[in-house]
């Protein structure tokens, strides 16, 4: 009898092992479960999951409970699934005030500032490169620079340059530094309210006494008063009650699994995604206000946890590391955090699956950003493929997405790390209405297209996961330097003939 009940087990075991990829992608992701995920996520009781928010807690609570139920292991130094970290929220000053030689320039953004009178002459130094310090001395004395490059003055330019500006000022010993810009109403507008209500990972330079009370400005102007302005010496004035400042603590959300090759399980492939939203907004014509984020991101919050599901029944030959991001509204800070401060170190992660998106517009799609810039690209398009989805790159190359979502965070340490999405094919108005908007809401969703979706997703990671092959970005591509540097790859020297 004994014998009897070995052999069932032996041959029971036996079943398991020959089923395909593809077949335990299909068994273990289920519409019911991940109808559950995303429902609760994207609940008005979570109030949009805006970072710092005690909503934003339990939604960090559910998930690690979640990957726990999984069989899925906390950080095993900490023993944690939460990775704690604080933030800075600031607002704007109530009070601000600047007059440059006599004229009163209403159109201000402080981007650093505390409660200050300041009457002071200023020196004024073309675009606050370091040449343009050269022979000056400016220590304890206010800046005035224009904002942007040489090369451009847009918005982009002009948020691109300010925090080398800013350090620039501060190097060389100056109190403070006014950035002359020089945008388009409709620009100023959308920058300056990005810039007032800000959230950042605390600059450890903050702590010291020579940046503490360092204001700097952004100063809307025109190119006539702007002229006005070109000389060594400008008076200023400047009075402002400061921004206003609150530390919020808030959470990635991270879990291992170890993978079962000797040798492969030293290596980790990322499944990412963020699970924060923007929170409570403007109301819409209905009155709604809360913006529940079920595309963005519940959807790839539930990818994730479509993959631990999966690995934590059927363990991969890599390690799987599972991280939920908190804080990428605010400007990728969760994802920023991790890579500053990681569980294991970076270069055994081999690869970054990321999922993020605004939604969809073709369902026969998935929309990877970066697919063919990583040499995993055909275990992505199989796994696509096989639930009856092709896998396309970014169609919209104009928008920038590779660089404006978490999986930024890694590439630019030179982790390959494309970013899986719904399925769409322009940025059209089916994205835009719902993008970052209250309309975004669970029970808009396709869920059999969701379904394979999910499927494509589990079974791409599998493949990666388990190929000999370790993963990497293409020749070429603009990451592959930082790459061959993590993972100390020497690169191949063509011989002179």
């Amino acid at each position: 009898m004994k014998k009897y009940v070995l052999y069932i087990t032996v041959s029971f075991a036996s079943i398991l092992s020959a089923q395909t990829d593809a077949e335990k992608a299909a068994e273990t992701v289920d519409k019911n479960n991940i109808e559950g995920h995303i429902y609760f996520l994207a609940d008005d009781l979570l109030k949009g999951r805006g970072t710092g928010t005690p909503e934003n807690k339990i939604a960090a609570s559910y998930l690690a409970n979640t990957l726990r139920s999984y069989g899925v292991k906390p950080d095993p130094v900490t023993s944690s699934y939460y990775q704690t970290f604080n933030l800075i929220k600031s607002a704007p000053p109530s009070l601000l005030k600047v007059i440059i030689n006599g004229e009163n320039y209403p159109h201000i953004v402080a981007v650093k500032a505390k409660s200050t009178m300041l009457s002071a002459d200023a020196i004024y130094l073309d675009y606050g490169s370091e040449e343009d310090y050269e022979g000056k001395d400016v220590k304890g004395k206010l800046i005035v620079v224009r904002g942007g490059t040489p090369e451009s003055s847009e918005a982009k330019a002009v948020y691109g340059a300010y925090k080398d500006k800013q350090a620039l000022a501060i190097k060389n010993g100056a109190i403070g530094l006014l950035e002359m810009t020089l945008l388009e109403e409709d620009w100023w507008s959308r920058i300056s309210h990005y810039m007032e209500e800000g959230v950042q990972i605390p600059d450890a330079n903050d702590t010291k006494n020579s940046t503490t009370n360092f204001i700097h400005l952004w100063v809307n102007t025109t190119s006539e008063l702007l002229n006005t302005l070109n000389n060594s010496k400008v008076s200023c004035k400047i009075e402002t009650d400061g921004r206003k400042e609150e530390t919020l603590v808030t959470q990635n959300v991270v879990g291992v699994m170890e993978g079962t090759d000797p040798k492969l399980k030293d290596e980790y492939i990322m499944y990412s995604a963020h699970y924060d939203h923007i929170g409570i907004g403007v109301p819409n014509a209905q009155g709604d206000s809360i913006y529940n984020g079920a595309r963005d991101n519940a959807i790839g919050t539930t990818a994730v946890l479509s993959m631990a599901e999966n690995i934590g029944k059927y363990p991969t030959k890599r390690s799987a590391l599972f991280i939920l991001f908190t804080g990428e509204e605010k400007g990728l800070l969760g994802s920023q955090y991790y890579v500053e401060h990681p569980i294991l170190p970076l270069k055994q992660i081999v690869y970054g699956f990321n999922t993020d998106g605004a939604g969809y517009n073709n369902t026969s799609l998935a929309t990877v950003i970066g697919l063919s810039r990583t040499t995993a690209q055909k275990h992505i398009k199989t796994g696509a493929a096989a639930f009856g989805l092709k896998a396309i790159d970014d169609p919209v190359p104009e928008q920038g997405l590779f660089d404006r979502s978490d999986n930024v965070s890694f590439a630019s340490v030179g982790i390959p790390a494309p970013t899986y999405s719904t399925g769409f094919d322009a940025f059209d108005d089916e994205i835009t209405k719902y993008y970052h908007q209250a309309e975004d809401e669970a029970d808009s969703l396709d869920y059999d297209y969701l379904l394979k979706f999910y499927q494509g997703y589990v079974l791409s990671g599998r493949l990666i996961a388990n190929d000999y092959e370790k993963p990497f970005w293409v020749k070429g591509d603009k990451y592959e330097a930082a790459g061959n540097v993590l993972y100390g790859n020497t690169p191949v020297v063509p011989i002179k003939k």
